[in-house]
């Protein structure tokens, strides 16, 4: 299985991409900086490295990276700096989300390509008409207006909500949204909600960013996994002791 990774330099990307390599998965990875990358990602023969940025591939170079790839992961992100929050491109995820899709549809696949999205709690999954308290909706609703990654985030995942939806016939997907990310060095017990079980603003939980990686290549690698969750956006969670 080949799996194309873009958001692969970013700290959960990077994770991502050692659990794949680790299970004997071919891995595609586009970046800006290879440079970035941990040095034993060199010494993997099963790991192609394209040195770009997803936006400024044409649609041919897009097409012919996606192509006989049976999964495509974003972990894209926007840096958490005033060039990262306020500048451009301030439709990072969902316009690659939106290209890579385009790429899958016209690379014409023989069987459904599944697509994951690292997305997070504070977006929440409107096919389930998840409860929201006022006071999260009013929290929510200045961070709309305050930080446009957040609404990246929200259309991203809306993307693959409206436009591909359940039925499509080349696009299987999954937004998978962590809680609060933190660091830790080793896969931990965690647990998989199809909504949250507490609020993103006022109750945050936490989830590491190996546990997310760890359920994101188990959704690529397990089938039985794959088709629990596909088309739904699970919480991930950390498991509390």
């Amino acid at each position: 299985m080949t799996t194309l990774v873009v958001g692969a330099s970013g700290a959960t990307g990077q994770l991502l991409v050692e659990q794949l390599l680790k299970r004997g998965q071919n891995v595609r990875i586009i970046v800006r900086s290879p440079d970035n990358l941990p040095k034993f990602f060199y010494n993997d023969d099963n790991l192609f490295v394209i040195s770009a940025s997803v936006l400024d591939l044409s649609d041919d170079e897009m097409i012919h990276h996606v192509k006989e790839c049976e999964a495509v992961v974003s972990c894209l992100g926007h840096n958490l700096n005033i060039k990262g929050l306020f500048g451009k491109p301030r439709r990072l995820v969902t316009d690659s989300v939106r290209r890579l899709c385009n790429a899958i549809r016209d690379s014409k696949p023989n069987e459904p390509i599944k697509f994951v999205l690292m997305n997070t709690t504070g977006n929440s999954n409107r096919d389930l008409s998840e409860p929201i308290s006022f006071g999260q909706k009013c929290v929510i609703g200045l961070i709309r207006l305050l930080l446009p990654p957040h609404v990246d985030n929200e259309k991203a995942a809306d993307y693959l909500r409206t436009q591909i939806g359940q039925n499509d016939e080349m696009i299987e997907w999954i937004a998978v949204r962590p809680d609060t990310l933190i660091d830790e060095s080793e896969v931990s017990e965690y647990e998989i909600y199809p909504s949250p079980i507490r609020s993103a603003i006022f109750d945050a939980g936490r989830t590491s960013r190996i546990n997310v990686s760890h359920f994101m290549a188990n959704l690529i690698t397990d089938h039985n996994t794959w088709i629990k969750w596909k088309g739904q956006m699970p919480v991930i969670y950390n498991k509390i002791e």
